[in-house]
């Protein structure tokens, strides 16, 4: 099979483009014969292999035939025997683990529900890591009520777009944060209110929010609480923060109530089905900024790495 091979860390340009044997299939995988992948900022973290952390779930100290990705949607090719949800030529879409961007791609069967039919293949890659982030940060860690106000700094991203919406649909009032050329793009996905970061400062202006779910580490913490509720809190999303960022707000949230720790979502095919039933409500939908073909995943990755990627990236198989 063709797939996105790594066997450095670095720049895109560690990334080949290859032919490669499928992937094996265990007793409870399905194999997925891939027709869109997604990759996100986790992707060129690992690429890159910083912070070195990183290394240790691509490989170390460097990777070995490493493919990409961790969103994916396609067609189910094969079953082990011990799968019983799926069979040959369902169409699905999950979190593989790594490996989505090939043309086949495998994982355990818990880690993919099927595809709502409203939904193209490209669409159904775009949802699993980031929405899955969204909704876990929110929902549990973020404990969102109605009638609370939320801010999501980061809008406009992979988690941003998501968050907006499943904010929504928890019943809070949510204000986005984004850039000039994002605001029509908030406000579509159902912001209440909508915060051109490069004509005003969220902080200094305006309501307090019960919940700011940070998506974009790029400010002190202490100027995000100032704009805060007493009893509000931030919530870093670890999946764009630093290192450093990481373990500075592990630390302030042992001491400083208004600071939480960072989330880590996990990929469950509990939460895959909420997910599945909000798409299906069409209470939620994906935003897809830019689509590269398999061949141009190294483009794709350098495009994220300069952070003011809109939407998700989707790539096509």
């Amino acid at each position: 099979m063709k797939a996105i091979v790594q066997n450095a860390y670095g720049s895109p340009d560690v990334l080949e483009f290859r032919e490669i044997d499928r992937p094996p299939v265990g007793d409870s995988d399905v194999l997925v014969r891939v027709h869109a992948a997604s990759v996100h900022a986790g992707d060129y973290f690992l690429m890159r292999g910083m912070p070195y952390v990183a290394r240790f779930s691509a490989g170390w100290p460097k990777p070995k035939n490493w493919i990409p990705g961790f969103d994916v949607a396609g067609t189910v090719e094969a079953c082990g025997k011990d799968v019983t949800l799926f069979t040959p030529g369902d169409e699905v879409f999950g979190e593989c683990g790594g490996g989505a961007c090939a043309e086949f791609a495998t994982a355990e069967e818990g880690r993919f529900v099927h595809k709502p039919a409203s939904l193209s293949f490209e669409q159904a890659a775009a949802v699993p890591v980031s929405a899955l982030a969204a909704l876990q940060g929110l929902r549990d860690a973020g404990k969102v009520q109605p009638g609370q106000k939320v801010l999501i700094n980061g809008a406009s991203g992979g988690v941003g777009t998501y968050a907006v919406q499943i904010a929504k649909s928890l019943g809070a009032e949510v204000t986005g944060v984004c850039s000039t050329r994002n605001v029509e793009l908030v406000r579509s996905i159902g912001a209440d209110h909508v915060v051109d970061y490069t004509q005003e400062d969220f902080t200094l202006s305006g309501p307090r929010y019960d919940l700011i779910l940070d998506n974009v580490a790029n400010r002190p913490f202490s100027e995000s609480r100032r704009a805060l509720v007493l009893g509000g809190r931030v919530l870093p999303n670890s999946g764009n923060a630093g290192i450093g960022y990481f373990i500075a707000a592990f630390l302030r949230a042992a001491f400083v109530s208004q600071q939480a720790p960072p989330f880590l979502s996990s990929p469950t095919q509990a939460d895959l089905l909420v997910l599945k039933g909000m798409l299906e409500e069409g209470t939620l939908t994906p935003v897809i900024g830019r689509t590269y073909p398999l061949s141009e995943t190294a483009q794709a990755l350098a495009y994220i790495g300069e952070g003011h990627a809109r939407g998700k990236v989707v790539i096509t198989v």
